[in-house]
């Protein structure tokens, strides 16, 4: 009875991490830029107490063994990579990738960043940073006397100046994708890390090299389905609430068991 528990209890944390992973997603479902999280469940280790194929009369052997489950893990949280919707905000300092790869981010600690958030702003001296204030990389200044400024499908970046009729080229948007981009150290903020299951960044231009295009005045939104969470919602409830009932009738079965023997 007590292994039946100790089952159950983990079939209750399972289903409180999937509720907990869809909270998440519903309450980051407008966050630009931002993955839903789906998490993976695998088996505990069996109590075997028979072996599949093991003699059964020294002539013949068991067709199937007999093998009790101990109930159920959380193997990981794996983002759900597919592209968000791009949504239109007229801010030429919007830029949304349509595509792989992400944007470069410098750190404080001097670390780079990756992040799939291009609601950039410029600072006090021109720079183009993040809502955070941590600069783009490469570095890109725009001039404070800029009438206009046109970011190109491949990453270009050209401002028009009073006097002058014609753009001029101010710096290039870099990007960069990874061999496992599963792998990536979610930071908080939008912001991700290399790790080495990630693999080393693979910088590059947008539209080189398999990296997708810049969208000038777009945001890329969420990709959280909010139909399909609330399914996944009451699926989690309804295995939660069946948790707690079979462990409710198992402890039912235990005070029987005492009261039987106590009055033997």
């Amino acid at each position: 009875m007590n292994h039946a528990l100790d089952t159950i209890a983990t079939g209750l944390a399972a289903s409180q991490m999937m509720m907990n992973t869809i909270a998440d997603n519903l309450s980051n479902v407008n966050t630009t830029g931002f993955k839903s999280e789906t998490p993976e469940f695998q088996t505990l280790l069996y109590q075997n107490g028979i072996q599949p194929g093991a003699n059964s009369t020294g002539q013949t052997v068991y067709p199937s063994g007999l093998e009790v489950g101990t109930g159920v893990k959380v193997a990981s949280i794996k983002d759900t990579l597919t592209q968000g919707t791009l949504t239109s905000t007229g801010n030429p300092l919007d830029l949304a990738i349509n595509g792989k790869g992400y944007f470069q981010v410098l750190m404080p600690s001097g670390q780079t960043s990756y992040t799939r958030d291009g609601a950039f702003q410029v600072n006090a001296t021109g720079q183009l940073v993040t809502s955070s204030g941590y600069q783009v990389i490469p570095a890109i200044t725009i001039p404070a006397n800029a009438t206009s400024v046109t970011i190109g499908t491949d990453g270009t970046v050209s401002v028009t100046t009073p006097g002058s009729s014609n753009a001029t080229q101010v710096g290039q948007i870099q990007m960069a994708d990874f061999v496992n981009p599963q792998g990536l150290q979610p930071l908080g903020g939008n912001l991700f890390a290399s790790t080495t299951s990630s693999g080393n960044a693979i910088p590059g231009a947008p539209q080189s090299n398999g990296l997708g295009s810049v969208n000038q005045g777009y945001l890329e939104s969420s990709n959280v389905d909010v139909v399909q969470s609330m399914v996944n919602m009451i699926s989690a409830e309804r295995a939660y609430q069946l948790g707690t009932q079979a462990a409710s009738a198992i402890d039912n079965q235990l005070n029987y068991l005492a009261q039987a023997a106590a009055g033997a």
